[in-house]
């Protein structure tokens, strides 16, 4: 009879330990995204983060599907990774300076396949 207490004290520790390693939404970093339209279009965005942030962006707008991103050219001065259906860019901590890349997004506007560019400058905070 006495286990279930022990086993519930046991579920909330581990329950606190991982809510307090899970990751915290910073900053919108990204002000104005204008969309893309996934017909061989070229959009650009202009990002703002802090030297040493991390900008995690969702690419996928309500009425498209997107089936994959890729990097058309990575940025020199932070890291890059594709994160499902969006990116995390994490600047430098030393020099902060401007950055840019480049991702190629492909998949569904609505009933329609394509791709579109995406350009992204990125400007210290």
């Amino acid at each position: 009879m006495r286990a279930r207490p022990v086993l519930l004290t046991g579920v909330v520790v581990a329950a606190s330990a991982i809510s307090a390693l899970a990751a915290h939404a910073g900053p919108l970093c990204v002000k104005e995204r204008t969309p893309f339209a996934l017909s061989d279009d070229t959009v650009r965005w202009t990002m703002q983060i802090a030297p040493g942030a991390d900008c995690i962006q969702g690419l996928r707008w309500s009425y498209m599907q997107i089936f994959n991103v890729s990097v058309v050219n990575g940025p020199s001065r932070g890291q890059l990774a594709v994160v499902g259906s969006g990116f995390r860019y994490s600047a430098e901590n030393q020099t902060p300076g401007t950055d840019k890349f480049t991702l190629l997004i492909s998949g569904k506007n609505r009933h329609d396949p394509g791709t579109s560019t995406l350009e992204v400058e990125v400007n210290p905070q």
